[in-house]
């Protein structure tokens, strides 16, 4: 079967906005986080955050304040890809946008929700800001895009399945090129206090104390909002039009827990089948784990890595330095790898010490080598389990 190649990516992180801007913060090991204010149990607390300062209200100047965040984001990020990969779309060419989000435009929602009292306050977008779908037919209206359009809502997992079904789409012939990736925007009371009752984050802590992966010394995630954006090609249309190939989306598998809400398979089982069929006979150069700090989440992590490679494959998480943005992780990981095997280095795990994970062969510090495969893993609220493998081009 043809391989599936990525000809261009954009991305919008906290601390990056731009290819050489994240580059810098992986090999430097750069903490991104900064201290917020949300609601808490009494009054108003600090929390620590993932945020990203431009409110992208103008993009190739064209006006979109009315959209909500996570198109913006997302919208921006696709200006970049599109870019890098230097393509133009032709009319008779099958382009899709596909898209994950695991909360849509819950920030605007609740951010609006006083003006839905009364009907002249009520705000015109309202139905827009309730349909995620909205994050990839604004990218489609956006970049010209006629074709189809998918918007994946399975949690944190989503721009992972959604990049697996751009590969399906192109690998059947289905479509020429794809744009791919996640967004998501969701930083505000509604979501901080949904995760202090289920106790999945702290407030009033240092930075250096929470969203700390590979640690049952400390307790928490950091919430960030985020947008990764990739362009997939078949590889004989990318060669025919002389792109740059930055790496080859090898293989991918996703599966669900089957558990009811709230819960997940602390046993390891789907995610190890999950990374299995995703790897196959490769043997990757490192996994780019989804670990960010919530103990059934990297303990999971850890039994499937234990279970799989020992000590002979090194795993990493760039969550201490970027927190977690939710349905946009998958995607973001996957730019994070093609960034380290274009300049030939393993990001390291800041904050860390591995408390309670020390026999795991966790990369402290920035570890420069030849990047040959790369695999990314992914879970979902809701039970889903997504990996996905990525290999150097040659």
């Amino acid at each position: 079967m043809e391989k599936i190649v990525v000809t261009g990516f954009g991305v919008k992180i906290p601390g990056a906005l731009t290819k050489t801007q994240f580059k810098s913060v992986l090999e430097n090991g750069i903490c991104t986080h900064e201290i917020i204010q949300t609601k808490g149990k009494n009054g108003i607390h600090q929390m620590v955050a993932g945020v990203i300062p431009d409110d992208f209200h103008i993009i190739s100047g064209k006006t979109y304040k009315r959209y909500p965040r996570l198109s913006r984001l997302a919208m921006a990020a696709s200006d970049d890809a599109i870019e890098m990969a230097q393509i133009i779309f032709a009319k008779d060419q099958r382009v899709a946008v596909i898209l994950g989000t695991s909360a849509g435009g819950l920030r605007e929602l609740e951010r609006n929700s006083e003006n839905f009292k009364e009907y002249e306050t009520f705000p015109i977008e309202s139905v827009s800001l309730g349909d995620p779908h909205t994050l990839s037919s604004s990218v489609a209206s956006h970049i010209g895009v006629k074709d189809q359009s998918y918007t994946i809502t399975t949690g944190c997992a989503a721009s992972s399945d959604a990049i697996l079904l751009g590969k399906l789409l192109l690998e059947t012939g289905q479509a020429d090129v794809c744009v791919v990736g996640g967004s998501d925007a969701c930083l505000g009371d509604w979501i901080s206090l949904g995760f202090l009752k289920l106790k999945s984050i702290q407030l009033d802590e240092d930075i250096r104390n929470t969203g700390v992966p590979f640690s049952l010394k400390h307790k928490g995630f950091v919430l960030a909002e985020g947008a990764g954006i990739l362009i997939l090609e078949r590889e004989n249309e990318a060669k025919s039009r002389k792109a740059n190939i930055l790496g080859t989306i090898t293989n991918g598998y996703a599966n669900n827990d089957s558990l009811p809400m709230y819960q997940m398979d602390v046993s390891g089982q789907g995610m190890a089948k999950a990374l299995k069929r995703s790897i196959g006979d490769y043997i990757p150069t490192y996994i780019n784990s989804q670990a960010l700090g919530l103990k059934n989440n990297d303990t999971v992590e850890y039994k499937v890595h234990q279970s799989l490679f020992g000590s002979n494959v090194p795993i990493t998480s760039i969550k201490g330095m970027i927190g977690h943005p939710f349905g946009a992780s998958g995607a973001i990981q996957i730019i994070s790898s093609l960034i380290s095997m274009e300049y030939g280095f393993i990001p390291p795990t800041i904050k860390t010490q591995a408390d309670g994970y020390q026999d795991l062969p966790i990369v402290f510090e920035t570890q420069y080598q030849e990047i040959k495969h790369v695999a990314i893993t992914t879970h979902g609220n809701g039970g889903n389990n997504t990996c996905v493998l990525i290999s150097r081009y040659h």
